[in-house]
């Protein structure tokens, strides 16, 4: 072999071992990042929860990071509490589904299972996730009247068109943050 041809082999594997951190680097940050933004925090309880109704945990993730971000203190301006903004007239049904009569919104168990308990109800009730998660955001009473309606739905179970924005916006901001959820903890989560 030439000088010349060790030269450019050396620069090449001097490049490629370059090339390799620098991608290393930035699935490492791409990683770290990634979890700031979809964090699990509230990890015990709401895998207990999930786990307890049947539901996919990175849903119930989802929820609470567009709901609260994970603020157990949350309440929107239409009186919805804790980490998966619940209303108090929806608390007070659940607890009376659940046969409960003290409990606390803003205790993060407490939310968690109320919120896990009502959105299995809704998926039970719609038999469609999308829906169920819109129903989540819009009330259950809205929803099924948008059923109802063949200018929303032709078969009285699927939502072609959601008519209110902040619901469309709701239904894509929860079905995003499933879907990175998903890619960014797919192995984690399961090992506890």
């Amino acid at each position: 072999m030439l000088k010349k041809d060790k030269i450019i082999l050396k620069i090449s594997e001097i490049l490629a071992f370059f090339l390799l951190g620098v991608l290393f680097m930035y699935s490492f940050l791409f990683g770290v990042i990634a979890k700031c933004v979809y964090p699990l925090k509230y990890k015990e309880t709401i895998i207990k929860s999930a786990e307890e109704y049947g539901l996919d945990r990175y849903l119930v993730f989802a929820v609470c990071k567009e709901e609260s971000n994970f603020n157990e203190k949350a309440k929107s301006s239409k009186g919805a509490y804790g980490l998966m903004q619940i209303t108090e007239d929806t608390g007070k049904y659940i607890a009376e589904l659940k046969n409960v009569s003290n409990y606390d919104l803003y205790n993060a168990e407490t939310n968690v299972d109320f919120g896990c308990y009502y959105l299995k109800y809704l998926i039970d009730k719609y038999q469609r996730e999308d829906t169920a998660i819109v129903a989540y955001n819009a009330g259950e009473g809205t929803v099924s009247t948008w059923l109802k309606n063949e200018e929303y739905s032709k078969d009285s179970k699927t939502l072609l068109i959601i008519p209110y924005k902040e619901s469309r916006e709701y239904l894509k901001k929860i079905k995003r943050s499933l879907q990175n959820y998903r890619k960014i903890y797919r192995n984690i989560v399961d090992k506890k």
